[in-house]
């Protein structure tokens, strides 16, 4: 079958939208998906500053959501006409994968970021032949039609605005995990946000949706006043005396803080924000040497990174999209629209800061 996607050639230049090549159906395990839209997501636009590693020509995407046109059997437990939102990619196999943490996956990296599944590369081409990468993260959703593991899909009732449901797969997942799974917070509990995009936003949202206290940080207004319109105390991130500001806001310290900027100014403000016993999870890629600063271990205190918001995805979309149905985690608020054809300003827009999550309608 032929159909369009957005087509990443070189590290530098704009995505192409043109024709791609799928040249056989779902093999055993797998199902094809027509996709209703696409989340942009920053660890899309980091491919361009992945130094050679993640490997070009390739159809990008990994927030994808759509409707399942074809199954590779019965054993993939699910049928044409099924909505699904797609996630991560796993192998099943490892022992994180077994212990239910398949964020931890032996192969995380292999099958997500630096080259996908080797099973069937080459049915996956451009209109002139040319190979394609294998499949980011399972998916390569900035497209038409994704051939996924069905291990990657979630089904989701078909009532739910499936165009929009995509961000649910990685970055709405992994702030509102952080915070549901990895902190466990609820009612009484305090949550510090540093980096209101679209993750840091999504665990405002699920703070406050547990009964936690959320607190925002963000250098930019219009995302303060965001994250203060979804119930959070905003601070600028500038403030002076960033850390002594929010102990007085959270009477004595976070509970929690999670990062999602890497700059390691704010994490050293982030870990001086915690009360004793205090935990600060990362989720931001860091680019250099993180140096903590004297005293900010102090007392108890901990450090970690924390990985799709330590989800199972089969688990976590279902309790979001119950949580948007009651209006407490309002992810829709967050979303604009693009064409696919118009990638490359949703791109532009996102790295400006003009947008929290761009979407991508085939």
């Amino acid at each position: 079958m032929r159909f369009g996607a957005a087509v990443l050639r070189s590290y530098e230049d704009p995505f192409t939208v043109e024709e791609v090549r799928l040249d056989a159906g779902p093999a055993e395990g797998e199902v094809l998906v027509r996709i209703a839209g696409c989340g942009m997501c920053r660890t899309d636009l980091a491919v361009r500053r992945s130094a050679g590693r993640s490997p070009l020509p390739a159809v990008l995407g990994h927030e994808g959501a759509g409707v399942v046109v074809e199954t590779g059997g019965p054993e993939t437990g699910l049928s044409p006409g099924d909505h699904v939102v797609l996630g991560f990619d796993s192998c099943g196999h490892c022992r994180g994968c077994l212990a239910g943490s398949p964020a931890y996956c032996d192969r995380f990296a292999a099958l997500n970021l630096f080259g996908g599944r080797p099973e069937h590369a080459g049915r996956f081409t451009d209109a002139a032949g040319g190979a394609l990468a294998p499949r980011w993260f399972g998916q390569s959703s900035f497209a038409a039609y994704a051939m996924v593991p069905a291990r990657n899909a979630v089904r989701v009732d078909p009532s739910l605005p499936l165009e929009l449901l995509g961000p649910l797969g990685c970055g709405f997942l992994t702030g509102a995990g952080a915070v549901l799974n990895s902190f466990g917070a609820g009612p009484g509990d305090t949550v510090a946000v540093f980096g209101a995009g679209a993750v840091g936003l999504a665990a405002v949202m699920a703070a406050t949706a547990a009964g936690a206290v959320a607190v925002a940080v963000d250098r930019h207004p219009e995302r303060l006043a965001f994250a203060e319109k979804l119930n959070a105390v905003p601070v600028h991130a500038a403030s002076a005396g960033l850390p002594d500001r929010i102990r007085r806001l959270t009477d004595g310290g976070a509970q929690y803080a999670l990062d999602t900027t890497g700059s390691g100014r704010l994490i050293n403000d982030a870990l001086r924000a915690l009360r004793p016993l205090g935990h600060l999870g990362l989720v931001a890629r860091l680019h250099t040497a993180l140096a903590l600063e004297p005293g900010t271990l102090d007392r108890g205190r901990r450090i970690f990174h924390i990985c799709e918001g330590d989800a199972v995805p089969g688990l976590l979309v279902p309790r979001l999209t119950g949580l948007w149905r009651a209006g407490l985690f309002p992810f829709d608020q967050l979303i604009r629209t693009y064409p696919l054809s118009d990638i490359n300003e949703a791109e532009r827009d996102c790295e400006a800061g003009l947008v929290v999550k761009p979407v991508l309608i085939p």
